[in-house]
């Protein structure tokens, strides 16, 4: 994928934020930003990620509040993470802190994180920081700060109950305050600065159902409403014959990005033999609604509101025998996805025929057929004083193949087109634990490859003056658009301790 010219005539982007199958991500160019949000701790996100017949008592409290049930002694975690874009196309660190604690029957957590995003200073060869823009000056526009980094505020709250019957219930919130979104930036090609704010919230309700032989159904619903804004500056170079000299000309574009989910999620696993060997399915619904799609500068076409609906299904198997794990999960996604633009009026089509304001004028119909497939192992190298010592290592790999088609009509034009799309991601994982009897210290790493950062080849355009002071300009970007293959490198030290 090095370097390749973009050609798609849509893009769509879906944040996932802290779920891990719940949400299902939706994307049209390999652009990744799951890394942003993997920001708590876990014990099989080393190993590639398993989860459908492996437990995560770290990270499973997060993606269902019910199976929080299943939590041990009151702990306190802390899980710095650090992640870095090859290139110089971006990085981010973040801070969680949290306690989860169990109580009679009812279990509960929170957690706070900061996060510090780098963007991409690929635009500062064209407008190096810092620069001066004395046209904005004179026209009132504040480009904002110049620096690189920007935050971002996590915060996490669950509460849940043991019921009779090996039934427990649970409820969650998770609210993001975003200020900066990995790769957003580069998608407004030749922008001079992009200012984001916004916020997400994501609110679930689940519910764990146990039976004897360790045979157990975890079922929860979710809402998740993502909404954001874009100020997207550009400066317009045109020349002025008459003063025989080029000038700026500033230019403001807000962009919103809104989308609101509902999801169902399903998930059984049980043994399978005495030999440790375990099975497990999972299967997920998620539809969404998307009043704004943002206008991103690399497509340049209009494309809100419109609708989704993603499925998922998996099976996964694990395997149990003394100081070894070993798991494979294997998933399934199809998904629909429906945009078009509306008429803000009424507009003539090429045979003569009128499109009423609110009327389609371009139509988008994507058919996805994701697969996914999750593989890791974990080894106790040492166990000492009766296993509450123990040095681990874990290995993993995950690899992402998405493939969509497009079909796309232009009512304006009268013209159709389809487009086929595929391209494979993969994420070798590794990581290293110690576990003592009142202390867990855990390592993981990850290195995400497949994806890219897109660009724009610089032509040196320059418009003319009468052109450039008409006003609600819309240019074109000044060279072909490219994706630059990146590699995401991400690091996590976590600690867990009791609180007593």
């Amino acid at each position: 994928m090095p370097k390749r010219i973009l050609l798609l005539p849509a893009l769509f982007l879906s944040v996932a934020g802290v779920a891990h199958a719940q949400l299902i991500s939706i994307r049209t160019v390999p652009i990744s930003q799951a890394h942003q949000f993997d920001i708590f701790p876990s014990y099989t996100m080393a190993m590639g990620g398993v989860s459908i017949a492996v437990a995560d008592s770290l990270l499973d409290p997060f993606t269902n509040p019910a199976k929080g049930s299943r939590l041990g002694a009151a702990r306190f975690f802390g899980s710095p993470t650090v992640y870095s874009v090859s290139s110089d196309a971006g990085g981010g660190r973040t801070f969680p802190l949290g306690a989860l604690a169990k109580a009679g029957s009812w279990h509960g957590g929170v957690a706070l994180a900061l996060q510090e995003v780098d963007l991409s200073d690929r635009n500062d060869f064209f407008f190096p920081q810092p620069f001066a823009c004395p046209a904005c000056e004179a026209e009132g526009i504040d480009l904002g700060s110049n620096e690189r980094s920007h935050g971002n505020a996590y915060v996490f709250a669950m509460a849940g109950r043991e019921l009779s019957g090996g039934v427990s219930v649970g409820g969650s919130l998770f609210w993001s305050q975003l200020h900066a979104i990995d790769g957003v930036d580069l998608l407004y090609a030749g922008s001079a600065r992009v200012k984001q704010y916004g916020d997400a919230v994501d609110l679930r309700l689940g519910l764990l159902k146990e039976w004897p032989g360790d045979r157990s159904l975890e079922t929860m619903v979710l809402y998740n409403r993502y909404a954001t804004t874009h100020d997207v500056f550009y400066l317009d170079f045109f020349w002025d014959p008459g003063a025989q000299q080029a000038f700026q000309q500033p230019r403001l574009e807000q962009n919103l990005d809104r989308t609101n989910t509902w999801g169902l999620h399903v998930e059984y696993e049980q043994p399978i033999s005495a030999t440790g060997w375990r099975i497990g399915g999972l299967a997920t619904v998620n539809l969404a609604s998307h009043p704004k799609i943002p206008n991103y500068e690399i497509q340049n076409i209009p494309r809100d509101p419109g609708n989704s609906q993603a499925f998922n299904v998996g099976v996964g198997v694990a395997k149990v025998h003394e100081a070894t794990t070993f798991a494979v999960d294997v998933v399934y996604e199809p998904i629909w996805s429906n945009t078009w633009a509306d008429a803000a009026e009424p507009i003539q089509t090429v045979d003569g025929e009128t499109i009423p304001a609110g009327g389609k004028t371009i139509e988008n119909d994507f058919r996805f057929s994701n697969a996914l497939l999750r593989m890791g192992i974990a080894q106790d190298l040492a166990v000492f004083d009766e296993g509450r010592k123990a040095l681990g290592l874990q290995l993993g790999v995950v690899v992402r193949n998405i493939s969509y088609s497009l079909d796309q009509t232009d009512n304006v034009q009268l013209s159709e087109r389809h487009l086929e799309e595929q391209w494979v991601e993969w994420s070798p994982t590794w990581g290293l634990s110690f576990r003592f009897p009142a202390l867990e210290i855990r390592y993981r790493g990850s290195a995400t490859n497949g994806t890219g950062r897109p660009g724009v080849e610089n032509g040196g355009v320059v418009l003319e003056a009468d052109v450039a002071r008409a006003g609600n300009i819309i240019v074109a970007p000044s060279g072909p658009l490219t994706l630059d293959e990146v590699t995401v490198i991400t690091h996590q030290f976590s600690l867990s301790l009791p609180l007593r």
